[in-house]
Parts: C-alpha cells; sequence; structure tokens
C-alpha cells in the first residue's frame, strides 16, 4: 500500500497532514517564542520537495513567505524603534503574522490550498 501523496492528485499523506499542523503550531507559538517560526521554516523548507504537487505545497509556500517577510517586518521595526516608530511597525507585523498563520491553518484544516 503506497501512503506517498502522487503528484498533482491534490491530497496528502496521513503524516504529510499532520506535518502541516505542526508546522502551523509552531509558527502559532513562535508568537510567544520566536525561536520557533526558525525551526518550521527549516521543516518547510527540507519537505518542500516531498510535498511538491500536494495540498501542503501551497501552504509551505505560504508559510515560508510570511517567515520571510516577517522577518523583514521585524528588522525594519526594530531599527525604527530609535524613532518611537518602530513600536507601530512591529505591531502592525504582529497582526500581519497571526493574521497569516490562522488564515492559513484554517483553509488548510478545511482541506484547500491556499
Amino acid at each position: 500500500m503506497n501512503t506517498q501523496p502522487t503528484p498533482g492528485d491534490g491530497t496528502a499523506a496521513p503524516f504529510d497532514r499532520n506535518l502541516g499542523n505542526i508546522t502551523y503550531g509552531l509558527y502559532a507559538a513562535a508568537v510567544l517564542f520566536g525561536v520557533l517560526a526558525i525551526a518550521a521554516v527549516i521543516i518547510d523548507y527540507i519537505k518542500q520537495d516531498e510535498v511538491r504537487g500536494t495540498l501542503l505545497a501551497s501552504h509551505f509556500e505560504w508559510q515560508i513567505r510570511t517567515f520571510w517577510i516577517s522577518l523583514l517586518w521585524v528588522v525594519v521595526g526594530a531599527v525604527l524603534c530609535f524613532v518611537f516608530i518602530g513600536w507601530f511597525v512591529l505591531a502592525a507585523g504582529a497582526i500581519w503574522y497571526i493574521y497569516r498563520i490562522v488564515k492559513g491553518w484554517l483553509r488548510f484544516s478545511e482541506g484547500k490550498p491556499i
């Protein structure tokens, strides 16, 4: 019995579905413990080829993009903290990050690509 997803069929093996929930969970927990986002993006990059053509492919791309753009928000916000506006940039970045994780995880739980 082959449990590997067939490229292009839009489904994922049960392990890969669990992996999607794990990575979204790591990104969500990164709101409190930022280093977990690094672990999640590493998993995304390592597993990206294995999930190509499946439901998870779009979610991993979404998560990777979210990570890098969030990192940019943090860097810009940290630099601008010296002129006080950085706190607003950091707050906006945090809201944007949470929105992306919630939206992605909801779409994933519905079995839809993002």
